[in-house]
């Protein structure tokens, strides 16, 4: 299934939370659901199934993959000796669009991901446009020079940024290192995992 490509912050408002990363993401004005009701939005209270389902949309929705990904990253998660959630959130965090993302080279992961594609990026100084490559401890990213030379580059010098703690991240040079993968107490709370595991493991 193709990505979707329309209003992002549609999708927000649906999730109840800033799915796009933006300053002006139209959920800090619209704090409810899209639709012709409006604030009053719907009385109906979702079944079980419907639960699981718009948790599963949301994850998918925040990390931008497509059906089949995440399919395969829960089936890669449920193989592995730790909470499947866990694990799943864990897969999820080391995809590289996600890292240069995390490493405040672009404002959201969707950025993030179209600077992989144009290869905006080196892993270990070989050119990279895989947004879903899976990091590994020790890896080096780097921007590539003619990006370093362009505005874009010039304005994310001037963000003031903290990265993550496992990451070390030198804007100025435009380039970071992975230097260890992510832990449990490194990953966001925002998505209630069991129901995404609830969902798929029917």
């Amino acid at each position: 299934m193709s990505r979707y490509t329309g209003p992002k912050c549609r999708h927000c408002r649906r999730e109840g939370i800033s799915l796009c990363g933006s300053e002006k993401c139209a959920l800090k004005k619209k704090a409810y659901k899209p639709g012709m009701h409006g604030p009053k939005g719907s009385f109906n209270k979702p079944s079980e199934y419907a639960r699981q389902l718009r948790e599963k949309q949301k994850l998918k929705r925040l990390y931008g993959t497509t059906e089949r990904q995440l399919q395969n990253y829960y089936d890669k998660a449920a193989k592995k000796r730790e909470i499947t959630g866990v694990a799943l959130l864990k897969e999820l965090e080391n995809r590289l669009d996600n890292v240069i993302y995390r490493a405040g080279f672009a404002e959201t992961r969707a950025q993030a991901r179209q600077m992989v594609n144009h290869g905006h990026f080196k892993i270990n100084g070989v050119r990279m446009n895989v947004p879903s490559y899976q990091v590994k401890a020790g890896d080096k990213f780097e921007l590539v020079e003619r990006v370093k030379k362009s505005p874009l580059y010039a304005e994310l010098e001037k963000q003031k940024f903290s990265a993550p703690a496992w990451m070390t991240v030198d804007l100025k040079k435009g380039q970071g290192e992975v230097v260890r993968l992510v832990e449990e107490e490194d990953l966001d709370k925002v998505i209630h995992t069991n129901l995404v595991v609830e969902f798929y493991s029917k």
